[in-house]
C-alpha cells in the first residue's frame, strides 16, 4: 500500500495538483470516501475466464464469452503461433459526484487550486410536472495492468504491460461536463434521441442480462439507458450504480471515438491493437471495487448495459453513496507464441 501511495501522489504531483489536507477531506458533506484495491482479495479472479484456444474453451466460465476465432493456429506476418482468447483487467475507474475526488486511492480528495470541475449537479428537479433526477458525475482512468505488475505470467507478450498511472481525469476535459460540446464527437447523438430508439434499448437490455449485449445497438448502453450524450451527464438517474455504470459506459466510448482506446477482440486482434471508434460492448466487463468489492458470483463483473438486480447487495453506503469505484476487464484475442 505503500507503494501504491508513492505511485500515486508522483504521478498527481507531475500534475501540479496539490493534495488536500485529511481535516478538510473529511469536512462537510463533500468528503470523499474509498479504499485502496487491494490487488489480492478486491479482485474477481475467476472473471479471467474463459480461457478460449481458437473456438475451443479450454478453462470454461459460467460468463458469457464473445465468439473467438474458429482455427487454433495463427499467423502474423511470418511469425505463427496459437489463437488465444482471455479476459485481462487492464484499468481502474474511480467514478464520482464530488470533482477531484480519487476514490480508488483511498478516497483522496486533491485541491487543484482552480476553479475547475466544480459544474457537477445532483438532486431533484421539476420538469414538466415529473419529478426526475440529474446528476453530474466524474471520471478519473488508470493503467493498472495487474496480472503483468504482479507478474503471475511472466514473458507473455500478450498481456498489457507498464505500471500503475493515471491516465484521463475528466475534470479538465471541457467536453465533458458540456452535452453541447459534446456533439463535436457525438453529432449522430441527434438521430437516436427519440423516443423509438430509447425503447429499442430494452432488447439490449434483456441481452446484456442474459448473455452479451448487442453490439449492433452502440446507442444503446442496454439497462443503464443511452450512451449519447458521451459525457458524465445523466438526465435520469435511478441510483448510484446504474448512473456510475452508465457514465463508466460512456466514457470508454468516448474514449474510443477519440481514438485514445482500440479493440482488442476477435480475429482482428490477432495481431495487435486496431481502431474501434464505434465501441465494441462486449470487449468490457466492469466489476465493482468500491465501495464493496465484488469478487464472486455470476454478476460480479457482468457486460456493459447488464441489469443491476442481480449483482450483489451493498454496492452504496447510505448518506454517502456518490463514490463508486471499478476495475475494468477488456477481452482479448491474441495469436501468442
Amino acid at each position: 500500500m505503500k507503494r501504491l501511495r508513492k505511485i500515486a501522489a508522483a504521478a498527481l504531483g507531475a500534475l501540479g495538483l496539490a493534495l488536500a489536507s485529511p481535516a478538510s477531506a473529511a469536512a462537510g458533506p463533500g468528503r470523499c470516501t474509498g479504499s485502496f484495491v487491494n490487488p489480492i482479495t478486491d479482485i474477481c479472479w475467476s472473471c479471467l475466464f474463459p480461457i478460449s484456444v481458437g473456438g475451443l474453451k479450454i478453462w470454461p466460465s459460467n460468463r458469457p464469452d464473445p465468439d473467438n476465432p474458429d482455427l487454433p493456429l495463427c499467423l502474423c506476418g511470418l511469425r505463427p503461433g496459437i489463437a488465444l482468447g482471455f479476459w485481462e483487467p487492464v484499468r481502474l475507474a474511480d467514478v464520482s459526484m464530488k470533482p477531484w475526488c480519487f476514490v480508488n486511492l483511498g478516497g483522496m480528495k486533491l485541491d487543484p487550486g482552480f476553479d475547475i470541475g466544480f459544474r457537477s449537479i445532483k438532486g431533484p428537479s421539476a420538469v414538466g410536472g415529473a419529478s426526475q433526477n440529474y446528476s453530474s458525475w466524474h471520471v478519473h482512468w488508470y493503467a493498472y495492468p495487474l496480472i503483468y505488475w504482479m507478474e503471475i505470467v511472466a514473458d507473455f507478450l500478450c498481456l498489457e504491460s507498464g505500471s500503475i498511472d493515471i491516465l484521463y481525469i475528466s475534470e479538465i476535459d471541457p467536453l465533458w461536463q458540456d452535452s453541447e460540446l459534446t456533439a463535436i464527437i457525438n453529432p449522430e447523438a441527434v438521430l437516436f434521441a427519440n423516443p423509438l430508439a430509447l425503447a429499442a434499448c430494452a432488447a439490449d437490455c434483456v441481452a446484456s442480462t442474459v448473455k452479451l449485449p448487442i453490439d449492433e445497438m452502440f446507442w444503446c448502453a442496454g439497462c443503464q439507458g443511452s450512451m449519447y450524450p458521451m459525457n458524465g451527464n445523466v438526465s435520469a438517474s435511478i441510483g448510484h450504480v446504474q448512473a456510475s455504470r452508465l457514465v463508466l459506459s460512456r466514457f470508454a466510448y468516448k474514449l474510443h471515438r477519440e481514438l485514445v482506446a482500440w479493440g482488442t477482440m476477435g480475429g482482428k486482434g490477432l495481431c495487435g491493437k486496431y481502431l474501434m471508434p464505434v465501441m465494441r460492448k462486449q470487449q468490457y466487463r466492469f466489476q465493482a471495487t468500491n465501495p464493496n468489492p465484488a469478487t464472486k458470483g455470476r454478476y460480479a463483473c457482468p457486460p456493459i448495459g447488464a441489469a443491476t438486480t442481480f449483482q450483489s447487495a451493498g454496492q452504496v453506503i447510505p448518506a454517502i453513496g456518490e463514490d463508486m469505484g471499478y476495475l475494468v476487464w477488456r477481452k482479448r484475442n491474441c495469436c501468442a507464441l
